[in-house]
Parts: structure tokens; sequence; C-alpha cells
């Protein structure tokens, strides 16, 4: 057992080295997964089968040293050698093994459930949601707020709310479900969504902008030009350059719904369909989002982005977000 569970770790060592490096794409719920099953397989055996051996091996080395302390008394012999208190330590000492199964269960259990239908922490890797969201921000993501999903397979069991215009979401990337990104819902089902001249318009409305000056973008390490815009009941900042041209020519994309939506030079006009949902980032024009890739399938959301809980290189960011 010891060998086995040896083997188990270094897989998993491998497996995790792999990822960090960049050799392959993780899959960290996956993995929660199948740490709660070994180790929970190991909790059984030890709570049923491994901690009643050594109990009982305890309970007759108790016999046997009571037995020897008569058998000596009776030839007069009062001083017995060897510590049953240690003796007995020993006997029910857990194994190495066990103690990094077994033991590690109830933990491991607690993370992959709480990170499966509460709380699940992300990290923003890239600007595309800046002002907002910076690189390095670490975030809580709610899982529960657009339904109760199995975790894995992501099946949806039970339906609680549908994601509204201005919700900053994570969603597992719709041409390579592996990865999951996180942007701005600007576009709900039955949604017409227009983004021209650097503008955005939805269901024939403007949406409101005010400009609030220059932000200085410390990764990028330039100034750009900053607006409060307004989605429903949302307001948040946005960086985008009202000079620069909504450039949609040459090659339409193509994508599953790319018929529900009409590209141009000037820029493009797209129909949510039914169970869909039309993302953009925050940094408007340093996000590829459903202007190039296509629409959120339901099935994809993760759960609503709301809370930074740390980033290393400014505490002062810690706290919540619209």
């Amino acid at each position: 057992m010891s060998a086995l569970t040896a083997a188990l770790y270094g897989a998993l060592a491998v497996y995790l080295g792999g990822w960090f490096f960049g050799l392959w794409v993780g899959n960290f719920a996956l993995v929660l997964f199948l740490l709660s099953f070994v180790t929970g397989l190991f909790w059984l055996a030890e709570r049923f089968h491994f901690q009643p051996a050594r109990l009982r091996a305890a309970a007759a080395l108790e016999s046997q040293h009571v037995a020897r302390r008569a058998e000596l008394n009776k030839l007069g012999i009062t001083q017995v050698d060897g510590d049953l208190v240690q003796a007995r330590a020993a006997v029910l000492a857990q194994p190495w093994w066990l103690d990094w199964t077994a033991g590690l269960f109830p933990v491991i259990a607690a993370v992959f459930l709480l990170r499966s239908f509460l709380f699940e922490p992300f990290k923003i890797p890239s600007g595309s949601m800046v002002p907002t969201l910076l690189v390095g921000d670490l975030i809580l993501v709610n899982k529960f707020e657009y339904g109760v999903r199995l975790p894995v397979v992501h099946t949806k069991v039970m339906a609680n709310g549908d994601p509204q215009r201005g919700d900053v979401v994570v969603f597992r990337y719709p041409p390579d479900p592996r990865l999951d990104y996180i942007k701005r819902v600007v576009g709900v089902p039955g949604d017409e969504i227009v983004y021209a001249a650097q503008k955005l318009t939805v269901n024939g409305q403007a949406v409101p902008l005010q400009a609030l000056g220059e932000f200085y973008d410390e990764d990028s390490l330039r100034y750009s030009p900053q607006f409060s815009e307004k989605l429903g009941a949302v307001e948040h900042r946005i960086l985008v350059d009202p000079k620069r041209p909504s450039y949609f020519g040459g090659q339409t994309p193509r994508f599953p719904g790319a018929e529900n939506c009409r590209y141009a030079v000037e820029g493009l006009t797209c129909k949510v369909p039914a169970g869909h949902y039309f993302v953009m980032g925050d940094n408007r024009d340093n996000s590829q989002d459903s202007r190039y890739w296509g629409f959120v399938p339901d099935e994809n959301l993760v759960g609503r982005a709301f809370f930074i809980w740390m980033n290393f290189g400014s505490f002062g960011r810690i706290g919540s977000f619209r």
C-alpha cells in the first residue's frame, strides 16, 4: 500500500508539474474529484479495516502484557521489562501512507465541495478586464448564482438565476472549454448588440458613456482614455480609444451562431440567440471576446465574479466590485 500511495502522489506531481510548465492544460476540478475519490477509499479502508485491526492488535498486546505479569508474579518477579504505553502507541500509530491519504480526505473533500458548489478562486491572467480587474488580481466566483451544476461534467441540476447585463462572469472558453475566461455580459438572449465607431448599442439604445480622464496602466506603461459605462443598473469603467476604428473587415469570423451576426468595416451587429450571452472585456481595444469568437452558451457558465480577495502587488485592491 505504501508503494501504491507513493505512485499515486508521484503521478500527481508529474501532472501538476506539466500543467505548471505549460506542457498541457490542467483540469483542477477533475484533480480534486479524483483526489477526493481515492482518499475517500483510503478513509473507508482506515475506518472499517486498518484502524479496527490496530485496535485489536493493541488489545491483544495488553492482554499478553497482563498475562505475562500474572505469570511472573507467580514466580515472585515484580519487575517487568518493556513499556506498555510506548508499545501500544507504536501499534496504534497510523502509517505514513494512511496519514497522507485517509488523513487528508476530510480537507480535500471539503475543498472540493466548497469549490464546486459555492465559491471558486481564479487569478486574472491578462489585461482584458482593465480597469475593473488587473493582472494578478485573485478573485472569488459565486458558483450557485446561475444554478447548481455538477462538478467535472458541468451539468446544471438546479436553476437559480441568469446572468444580467453588466455582470462579470467566468465561463469555459467556447473554442476550447478547457480554458476559463472572464468578461462582462453586455447582451442577454434576445438582445440586438451593435458595436460600431467604438460605441455599444443594446436594442437600439446607446449605452451611456461619461469621460473620466486617462487611466495609467502599470503593466503596459501607457495612458488610455477611460469612460464610465452604464449597462442596466451596473455602472463600471471601461478603456476605449474613440479615435481607433472598430475594424471588422476581411474574413468574417466563423463560430456557432455566426449567422446571427453581420460584420462590416465600421463594426458589427449581432442578435443574441436563446440560451447564449454576448460578452466583452472592459479593455475594449485589447480584448478577444464575443466580437471575435462568438456567443457564450449557458452550459459554459461557471459563475459570477464578485470579490478580489488578494493582489500581492497591491493589497488595497482587496474588496468587492461590480
